[in-house]
């Protein structure tokens, strides 16, 4: 197993709770009950992709916080990202969107993630979204230890942005098909030392 870094590097803190977790999940109880009990899980699911991915297209250019704080008014607004539901939203709904303080009122983005739903309710016939983004597992994952390490972009993540938008989806780049891999536990980045290494089960923390 691979050594950890002494738990007072700049990047990993122990919480009073002796775990030890990366700075930026040590503070806010929000953004620490994320880390502890969601980012990096698998993610096998369609509706939980399509949440995952749209999340992560409104959280382009902003904090991740904003994204989580908004998460309930997101899940309100979309009917739970139900697909089918989205799909069929019209120029009536996108303006009720637009309308609504409680997301992140980007006219781009409320379009992006329509497309984005009947991309998604499209791939069915085709293997589905789960199958296709989890075809990009790669054969081995980071094992950063400072936030420095971390990548933002793989091989992988190009090939997986390149293989949504050839389907139909939109504001899925390299960086942000990156960051839906880190959510969802295809990769993971955890920094070695943190109490959620190698969590996921899809990774062993010494990998």
């Amino acid at each position: 197993m691979t050594d950890a870094p002494a738990a007072s590097s700049d990047d990993l803190v122990v919480g009073d709770d002796g775990l030890a977790r990366p700075r930026w999940a040590s503070t806010d109880p929000l953004l620490r009950s994320y880390y502890d009990d969601e980012w990096g899980m698998p993610v096998r699911d369609e509706r939980g992709l399509f949440e995952r991915l749209s999340l992560e297209a409104f959280q382009s250019g902003l904090s991740w916080a904003i994204i989580l704080r908004k998460r309930p008014g997101f899940r309100a607004a979309f009917a739970d990202f139900d697909p089918d539901t989205v799909a069929e939203y019209d120029d009536a709904e996108v303006e009720r969107l637009i309308a609504d303080a409680a997301i992140v009122r980007n006219r781009a983005k409320i379009l992006a993630t329509i497309a984005n739903a009947q991309a998604t309710v499209a791939l069915r016939s085709d293997g589905g979204l789960a199958d296709l983004v989890w075809s990009f597992r790669p054969n081995a994952t980071p094992t950063p230890l400072r936030f420095a390490d971390i990548p933002s972009t793989s091989d992988e993540s190009r090939a997986l942005a390149k293989a949504l938008k050839a389907r139909g989806f939109r504001f899925v780049g390299p960086t942000t098909a990156f960051a839906l891999m880190e959510a969802v536990g295809i990769v993971d980045t955890h920094l070695v030392g943190s109490h959620r290494r190698g969590s996921s089960g899809v990774w062993p923390a010494s990998a």
